[in-house]
């Protein structure tokens, strides 16, 4: 979106629309058939410990919205939320507008900072890798597994923490 609004001089608030409006449109279409893969690698058992946690989860509308809206604010990828969603068979509806209004609100700051970005491409590059988009790609990956290897069914049923790595078929 900053490309087509630095390189093109597109109107902000269009490229905005068209590019959450994509990302929305390809968060749900990964989240319909993510679950279809995790039926082909996971552990039947597990994916139904994960459909269980999702019906749970599914059944708090507008807490799982306060939280989609403030995970889509943050610095953070949106794929490990989709990812989990998808395998647990949350309801798409539930997850997009919160989605976009806080994907709208974070990539709106990204597009309006790209001409600052753009005009000084050779200090920024320096800082390319750093602690923090490795501190980022590793809380994705560490929230990706703690949704997968946690024992849903027992923390939510008996109250008790239990994790297990053995989840792949």
């Amino acid at each position: 979106m900053v490309f087509f609004q630095v390189k093109f001089g597109m109107d902000v608030w269009a490229v905005l629309l068209l590019g959450v409006s994509g990302s929305a449109i390809g968060r749900y279409l990964y989240s319909c058939y993510i679950h279809r893969v995790s039926d082909h690698f996971i552990k039947p058992e597990k994916n139904e410990d994960l459909r269980f946690i999702g019906t749970r989860i599914g059944n708090n509308g507008w807490k799982v919205q306060v939280f989609v809206l403030l995970y889509t604010l943050m610095p953070l990828p949106s794929t490990p939320l989709f990812t989990a969603a998808g395998i647990a068979r949350i309801k798409n509806l539930v997850l997009i507008p919160s989605f976009f209004v806080g994907k709208f609100v974070s990539d709106a700051a990204m597009v309006l900072a790209g001409d600052h970005v753009a005009r000084n491409v050779v200090s920024i590059t320096h800082g390319l890798l750093s602690w923090k988009t490795l501190l980022g790609t590793i809380l994705g990956l560490i929230m990706i597994c703690l949704f997968l290897f946690t024992g849903w069914r027992k923390l939510l049923q008996e109250k008790r923490f239990g994790i297990s790595f053995n989840i792949w078929k």
